[in-house]
């Protein structure tokens, strides 16, 4: 193995270790950046302001308008309370013996409304404690069954999502976020379908194995044994009706007077960063349960997302004269390669309006919201702009030919190729943006041109990307797994099990589906 290739190893395994131990991409992508530019005798001043510095300002520019939009429509769901009450709402209708389906369709719903996974994890958390207190489901199945909701197929698999990971293809592949319709939805019905098999298999399997809501975590266990105090009883637990009410949350992420488990799993978790710190703010309202009007109410501005976005993209966009685009002070482009970008940014401004204009005598709380959605927004679009300019890196040096003939070795069929490098990448970075982002500033010029040889469509290699990063990004060092167990105060031995079933192992068996037909039948 030469010493240049060992370097990059040694970069990911320092990059995989820090980032896993909670520190910031933004320090560590450079300096693991650093190490493999010494070990392959590539100049390290040179790299990091002419290759690290443009690949993380590229994406900045291509893609902060939708990381700003979405945080800030993300602040104003948890402000205005539309975000619980759609969840409510949804408990309400199917009742808490669905437990795991409501939460995972809650936070399916919300995803795909283009609420950040940060909003959404601190929004369901309160109410799948409610819900899976009343029939008693052993907590460790709570973190896998709001990551199906988040990080799979309502993020990269169901059409129109206007989530990052669905947009990032149509800037290489000049596609839309409705690409591949029919394999999109196919894919969604599978990853969604196996997912719940697991999880329903699971809660039999605990439940016959005597496991249950009451049983004190590894969280709980630490700190009586810290303090002296008695651990928790279930029915305390399970018997307040507060819990049982599932109040909205407050400040912490837990309800008002939520599980006894909730305090104790906090004050266990470490200080969160201060962009998800800003997301588990309280919301407004009583804290009674939503009512079905609330609910269709708080459904509204995601309805008006989704429509907008389908409305820019097949009926606006391509009506107006955008030759415009072909100059060089606009980059010398075309419509198709920002159709994606503009749909999305409009569409959540969309939703931005509208839930001012649903609640009008709000406005000054709702304005905070946009100063405080804008902050949330940085740290997030740092995080991953800092882990795609590392990849740029890794590309520049000389020994990375070595690595992208190994990639476009394992088949000569362009959609096959992107599934793999992807994947791999998605789950080497522990980030799905940043892995596919990554992988098509690279490769996705080769790829859409061995897609055109070979007759193969746009919107499959559109659909298979984007499906791809959502599998072994979510390995256990992914920030937003670790973020995710913390707040539901587990330990990854308790939970990650059940977590890698459902969002690394179902969505696999997801894309190998829609690329075998894709390749196959065709895409519909």
């Amino acid at each position: 193995m030469s010493l240049a290739l060992l370097g990059i190893l040694i970069s990911l395994a320092l990059l995989i270790t820090l980032a896993y131990r909670g520190h910031s991409v933004i320090a560590v992508a450079p300096i693991a950046a650093s190490i493999a530019v010494l070990m392959s005798g590539a100049p390290l001043l040179a790299s990091y302001t002419q290759v690290f510095m443009p690949a993380l300002g590229g994406f900045m520019a291509n893609f902060f308008p939708l990381f700003l939009v979405g945080a800030i429509f993300g602040r104003l769901m948890t402000v205005s309370g539309y975000a619980h009450d759609i969840a409510g709402w949804i408990s309400g209708v199917l009742g808490p013996r669905f437990a795991i389906l409501v939460t995972t369709l809650a936070t399916a719903l919300l995803t795909y409304g283009g609420v950040s996974a940060w909003v959404v994890v601190f929004t369901i958390f309160p109410i799948a404690t409610s819900l899976f207190a009343q029939v008693d489901i052993p907590r460790r199945l709570m973190p896998a069954a709001i990551a199906l909701g988040i990080f799979t197929f309502a993020t990269a698999a169901l059409p129109g999502s206007p989530q990052i990971h669905n947009t990032i293809p149509t800037k290489f592949f000049g596609t839309n976020t409705f690409a591949a319709p029919g394999l999109g939805l196919l894919g969604a019905v599978i990853v969604f379908g196996l997912g719940m098999l697991w999880l329903e298999r699971r809660q039999r399997q605990l439940a016959a194995a005597g496991e249950s809501f009451a049983d004190p975590t590894e969280a709980e266990i630490k700190e009586t044994e810290r303090t002296g105090a008695p651990l928790p009883t279930g029915a305390a637990r399970v018997s307040d009706p507060d819990v049982l009410d599932g109040e909205r949350p407050d400040g912490d992420g837990a309800t008002q007077a939520g599980p006894a488990r909730t305090s104790v799993a906090t004050a266990e978790r470490p200080s969160p960063s201060s962009a998800v710190a800003m997301a588990t703010e309280g919301t407004e309202g009583s804290g009674q349960r939503p009512t079905a009007l609330a609910g269709l109410v708080g459904l509204a501005p995601i309805l008006v997302i989704v429509a907008v976005n389908a409305l820019c993209t097949y009926v606006v966009f391509p009506a107006l004269d955008v030759s415009y685009l072909a100059e060089e002070k606009f980059g010398a482009t075309d419509l198709g390669a920002v159709t994606g970008i503009w749909s999305v940014t409009v569409a959540m401004l969309a939703g931005i309006l509208l839930v001012f204009a649903l609640r009008p005598g709000s406005f000054t709380p709702y304005v905070e919201g946009i100063t405080e959605g804008a902050r949330n927004a940085v740290l997030p679009v740092f995080n991953t702009a800092s882990e795609v300019a590392y990849g740029a890196v890794i590309a520049s040096l000389a020994v990375f030919a070595t690595v992208r003939d190994g990639l476009f070795g394992v088949s000569d069929n362009p959609a096959i190729v992107a599934a793999v490098s992807t994947t791999g990448i998605s789950g080497l970075t522990g980030s799905a943006s940043g892995g596919l982002t990554i992988t098509l500033s690279t490769f996705g010029e080769q790829l859409a041109q061995m897609a055109t040889e070979q007759g193969i469509s746009m919107e499959l290699m559109h659909r298979v990307t984007a499906m791809a990063a959502t599998g072994f990004d979510s390995l256990p060092h992914n920030g937003a797994i670790i973020t995710l167990l913390l707040v539901c105060g587990l330990s990854h031995r308790e939970s990650y099990k059940d977590i890698f079933a459902v969002t690394v192992v179902v969505p696999i068996i997801g894309l190998v589906v829609v690329t075998a037909l894709g390749l196959t039948v065709g895409t519909f």
